[in-house]
């Protein structure tokens, strides 16, 4: 997009003849959905060439036999005609990388080396980082592979758990289909989970209604449920009479199924959400995922970690989110420095946080640009999963980074200076201070909820505005609509356990059961028209994303506060402008 037009026309680069995109910084931006290199692919891409990439798309690319490159300078001689041999092309990309695109691809190339694969079980020299230990200790041997697990070298590792959403089912179990047939020899199949999250709201999707694309939900509904039930797999599905599903993937996954220590993959960009429990989780495509499933291994490349050091005391009105957007506003990840790295979350500010909020900042290592986020496991991570799972956890003395481990770089940030942030519409790096708006922000709609937003801590929050709000006769401003969405079954249950639902309606916020609903463009919350503004709790805020209005990225409070006073405006503005 441009602005409000597409200079690029349907089928314009297949009618075109295209065999080469040239694109700028983080191609790929946004999404583990391999649905786009595989549309590119469909339509005759078979090199790309970037300044850089974001990581899932460039293994998704690897995957599917699409070659990738940095070197601007095979742009003049493809454009003379000139032959580019395949070592070119593989060149400069760690050896799993080069195997993979030999051999045509990544279903080709596990159904010939990673079958009956087993862990290594060695250690490397120290000291080291958590991720490191993780890695290690999930390791696979494989032919032909030496890896040592140095950042950039890539491998196989086995995972606690695999899961997979309803967009890509129906695109896995083709794959495997198509190349193995029917039935499949599924690896370890109790360890597979599937979640019908994304489009349980579609119904009330302007997007969807619009563009008439319900039978298509539909369908993709019937191919995942079949899938499960073909090979008895868990499935984690729409709530019966009522709307909504049981939640959104990796909400469920830290809640019920991540532990310290273990690894879990899943087809969504944020992933990472379970790396607040100490849990190494990262996100990877739907190839990825379609070998995992018959192979049990997954493919890693090995990341750099970036230690964020979080200092001093979060102020009362302060959470996690505006920690979020304060570091994505930083200089180093706007100009790329979280690119595909591991963030490590530690410091004083981090010990004092809950799993909820924590789970805020591994969660966003997407939009940081990362490959995945941890934070290491501790006393409040014994006590959340006895909590959520009734599970007794005892930490193991490995579980930490080793005194003199080895990082990247090491970003610190004084909390006790960040007050409520925003990202301005566009981007999640556009972050800037509530209090440094030069003038009032009108909205049309506020949404709370999504995967960053729908937890236990993020509803206490919206209830403490709510509540406070109730209790003085204020409701949201008129004109305004209110969507609060909880992430899980078990949050949804809990606000009915805290009687939090009283004070929503009384403010006339509408509560709506789990799903990622707005977040995706697939419920109540989205724009219908480019003149809405949306205040939201969500953790992208991309064009289009949210519809076509403008969308900003706010913490809980400040969105329900900003739904009371009709403009945007923190809690404690809102509690000051009262006589």
């Amino acid at each position: 997009m441009i602005g409000d037009e597409k200079p690029i026309g349907e089928n314009a680069i297949a009618d075109g003849g295209f065999a080469v995109i040239v694109a700028g910084k983080r191609y790929g931006k946004g999404s583990s959905r391999e649905h786009s290199p595989l549309a590119e692919k469909s339509a005759g891409i078979r090199l790309v060439i970037a300044e850089s990439f974001e990581r899932i798309y460039r293994q998704n690319c690897d995957n599917l036999g699409i070659f990738t490159s940095t070197d601007f300078g095979l742009i003049e001689r493809i454009r003379a005609d000139e032959d580019i041999a395949l070592e070119e092309l593989v060149a400069g990309r760690d050896t799993l990388a080069q195997a993979i695109l030999r051999a045509g691809g990544l279903l080709a190339y596990g159904q010939d080396k990673l079958k009956g694969a087993k862990l290594r079980g060695v250690m490397p020299d120290g000291p080291l980082t958590l991720a490191q230990k993780i890695v290690a200790r999930h390791a696979l041997d494989v032919d032909g592979i030496d890896w040592d697990l140095s950042p950039g070298t890539g491998g196989f590792v086995r995972a606690g758990h695999r899961f997979i959403h309803e967009y890509y089912t129906a695109m896995a179990a083709h794959m495997l289909h198509d190349r193995f047939g029917k039935p499949l020899a599924l690896f370890d199949p109790k360890t597979v989970v599937l979640f019908e999250d994304h489009l349980s709201y579609a119904h009330r999707s302007p997007t969807h209604l619009k563009l008439g694309l319900l039978p298509q939900v539909r369908e993709l509904s019937e191919a995942h449920r079949a899938f499960g039930k073909d090979y008895g797999l868990t499935d984690h599905g729409y709530l019966l009479g009522e709307d909504g599903s049981e939640g959104i993937s990796h909400a469920m996954m830290a809640e019920s199924y991540a532990l310290p220590g273990g690894i879990v993959v899943g087809t969504d960009s944020h992933t990472p959400h379970s790396g607040a429990v100490g849990c190494f989780a990262y996100g990877v495509g739907t190839t990825d995922m379609a070998n995992a499933f018959v192979t049990g291994a997954i493919r890693l490349t090995m990341a750099e970690s970036l230690r964020v050091r979080l200092e001093g005391v979060l102020r009362p009105d302060v959470m996690a989110k505006d920690v979020v957007l304060k570091l994505l506003s930083t200089d180093l990840i706007r100009s790329g420095g979280g690119l595909g790295r591991i963030f490590e979350f530690t410091g004083p500010v981090v010990d004092a946080m809950s799993i909820d909020e924590r789970a805020t900042l591994t969660n966003m290592v997407a939009e940081l640009g990362g490959l995945t986020g941890l934070c290491a496991p501790d006393a409040e991570t014994v006590r959340f999963l006895k909590e959520r799972r009734g599970l007794d956890f005892a930490l193991e003395d490995w579980m930490h980074s080793d005194e003199g481990a080895t990082y990247a770089e090491e970003v610190t940030l004084d909390c006790s200076e960040i007050g409520p942030m925003l990202a301005r519409p566009g981007d999640p790096g556009n972050g800037v201070p509530v209090d440094e708006l030069d003038e009032p922000i009108k909205v049309d709609i506020a949404y709370g909820g999504s995967c960053t937003a729908g937890k236990r801590e993020d509803f206490d929050r919206y209830y403490e505005v709510a509540r406070w709000a109730a209790d003085r006769g204020l409701k949201v401003a008129p004109g305004i609509e209110l969507y609060l969405q909880c992430g899980t079954v078990q949050v949804r249950d809990y606000c009915l356990q805290q009687g939090y639902l009283q004070a929503f309606e009384a403010i006339g916020a509408e509560m709506l059961g789990p799903s990622c609903g707005a977040c995706g463009q697939c419920g109540p919350g989205v724009s219908s028209r480019d003149d809405q503004v949306t205040i939201s709790a969500i953790n992208r805020n991309f064009p289009g994303r949210g519809g076509p209005g403008k969308t900003w990225l706010a913490s809980p409070p400040t969105v329900v506060a900003s739904a009371i006073a009709g403009r945007i405006m923190t809690f404690e503005a809102l509690i000051a402008s009262l006589p």
